[in-house]
């Protein structure tokens, strides 16, 4: 079947002599055909962005998991990047149904009140992933001492390993040295956990949460270690 702009283009070749208002409707047809077509290509890049970041959110968790099991090795217990322990936090949260309740109304970076609960994984000002004008998240930070306490920041604790570092140093480090920029023009990569507890038999994991700020309601991944 000879398809419409194919044919317009036939059409052009067997006549000549045309007139000028000929070739105007036919211009403005072969006009509307291409412009028909570019909704369709950008439902297919919005796409393929969406594959892409899902992926990368995939990388995150496998990466978080290496870490844990690599602290359980070394330091007897497991535990995931920006914690100084498996029972301290990192972001806003301290179980799962408020994280869950709070994604179905985080479909924008710009929620002030939601973003300010979350940690930027690579960190919010890395010269290759940056986080978006206009949104609220937090490094997450160590401190010297227990005074300086500060939003995403910590405390010290005892038993904490030595060597830990910030969140999105063990990030870095996880990754090689570089950091996964969202596909989004609004995208930015972040992150929650919530502590463990316990100890002995009656140990509960930490679990982790990563997202994507382009709409974390759409593009999150869970994990309960």
């Amino acid at each position: 079947m000879i398809s419409p702009l194919k044919s317009l283009i036939l059409l052009l070749r067997n006549r000549k002599g045309q007139s000028l208002a000929e070739f105007a409707v036919i211009t403005a047809m072969m006009a509307t055909f291409v412009g028909t077509a570019v909704p369709k290509f950008s439902d297919v890049m919005e796409t393929g962005k969406a594959n892409k970041t899902i992926q990368e959110l995939d990388k995150i968790l496998v990466q978080a998991k290496n870490f844990y099991e690599t602290t359980a090795t070394l330091e007897g217990r497991g535990r995931l990047p920006g914690q100084d322990k498996h029972d301290m936090a990192v972001g806003g949260y301290t179980d799962s149904l408020t994280l869950f309740n709070d994604l179905e109304l985080f479909s924008t970076h710009k929620n002030e009140v939601i973003g300010k609960k979350w940690i930027s994984v690579f960190g919010i000002n890395h010269p290759d992933a940056p986080m978006p004008t206009e949104s609220f998240f937090t490094d997450d930070t160590l401190t010297p001492d227990g005074s300086g306490y500060t939003p995403g920041g910590k405390k010290n604790c005892q038993n904490c390993a030595d060597d830990r570092g910030t969140g999105s140093e063990d990030w870095i480090e996880l990754f090689t040295g570089e950091a996964l920029e969202s596909p989004f023009q609004d995208g930015h990569y972040i992150y929650v956990v919530i502590a463990g507890s316990g100890t002995g038999e009656s140990t509960r994991s930490p679990k982790i949460c990563v997202a994507d700020a382009e709409s974390p309601k759409s593009f999150h991944k869970y994990i309960d270690l």
